[in-house]
C-alpha cells in the first residue's frame, strides 16, 4: 500500500452511527492526510445514496469510508469520483464471481441483485473539490437479509464461501488508487469508456419509469456531471436525468 500515506489515520470501530459521519467530523476538527480511513463492524444510521438506509449484519460485511483530496476534479465533473470508486469495487469481485456490474449512479450488482453501495460526500472550494469522503458498504459474509429488502446479495450467497474482510478491504485500496493516479495523468476518457463498457443494462432496451410514466430506454451515455442519458424505444427520443429522476424496472 505504498501509495498511500504513511501518516494517514486508520480508525477501526466496534459501532458507529455512520463511517462517513465519523470521518466528516474527524476532518472538521484537523484536516486528516489522505486516505484516511474509518472502517466498522455495524452501523446505526447507515446511509446509501439518497438517504436510503443500508443494512449489515455485526461483523458479517464491509462498512467504511476514506478521504481524499482530488482538488484537481472540477465540481461540475465530480461524478468521475464515482466512477473510479464503483471500478474499484468491480474489479476486485469480478475475482470471486462473474456478472458483476455497475448500476447507474454507483450501485455495485450481480446480476439483478445488489451486493455494494457507495455514498461520496464532496467539499467544495470555488469550481474545485477540495475533499471527498467515500463511503462504501460491500456484502462480504451476510447469510440472510431481512424479507423486506427487495434484492440485497453477499459475496458468500454468491459463492458458497467466507472471506477475510481485512484482506478485501486491502484489495479494494490497490485498485483504487491505481484509478485515483491514472485519473490525475489526465486519463478521464479511458475512466470514463470502462465505467461505460461496464455499466448494468447497456446491452438493450429495458423499462424505466419517471415521474409522468414507464417507458422502454436504452442507456446511451452518462455524462460527466453523472446525468444519465436514454433513448426511448418508440420515437428515439433521448432524455437526461440526474439521481432519482428515473428508476429502473425490475425484469423478473
Amino acid at each position: 500500500m505504498e501509495h498511500l500515506s504513511k501518516d494517514r489515520v486508520v480508525i477501526s470501530l466496534d459501532e458507529t452511527s455512520s463511517t462517513n459521519l465519523e470521518l466528516r467530523n474527524m476532518q472538521k476538527m484537523t484536516p486528516q492526510p489522505e486516505g484516511s480511513l474509518v472502517m466498522t463492524d455495524f452501523q446505526t444510521q447507515g446511509r446509501g445514496h439518497a438517504g436510503n438506509s443500508w443494512f449489515s449484519g455485526r461483523g458479517q460485511n464491509l462498512l467504511f469510508s476514506f478521504l481524499i483530496y482530488p482538488h484537481f476534479v472540477f465540481a461540475k465533473e465530480q461524478f468521475i469520483i464515482s466512477r473510479i470508486v464503483s471500478l474499484a469495487l468491480k474489479k476486485i469481485l469480478d475475482r470471486f464471481t462473474p456478472n458483476i456490474t455497475i448500476k447507474w449512479p454507483n450501485d455495485i450488482y450481480w446480476n439483478d441483485k445488489k451486493i455494494a453501495g457507495i455514498l461520496i460526500e464532496n467539499s467544495l472550494i470555488g469550481p474545485r473539490i477540495d475533499f471527498s469522503i467515500v463511503g462504501i458498504g460491500l456484502n462480504v459474509n451476510e447469510e440472510k437479509f431481512p424479507d423486506e429488502l427487495p434484492n440485497p446479495v453477499s459475496l458468500r450467497q454468491i459463492t458458497g464461501h467466507s472471506y477475510n474482510r481485512d484482506n478485501l478491504l486491502n484489495d479494494f485500496f490497490k485498485e483504487f488508487f491505481l484509478l485515483y493516479r491514472r485519473l490525475q495523468n489526465g486519463e478521464v476518457s479511458m475512466i470514463e469508456k470502462e465505467y461505460m463498457i461496464q455499466l448494468y443494462r447497456t446491452d438493450n432496451f429495458y423499462w424505466f419509469e419517471d415521474k409522468t410514466e414507464r417507458f422502454r430506454a436504452k442507456i446511451k451515455n452518462v455524462l460527466p456531471s453523472g446525468h444519465l442519458v436514454l433513448e426511448t424505444h418508440i420515437d428515439k427520443e433521448e432524455r437526461i436525468y440526474a439521481f432519482k429522476e428515473v428508476s429502473f424496472i425490475p425484469e423478473y
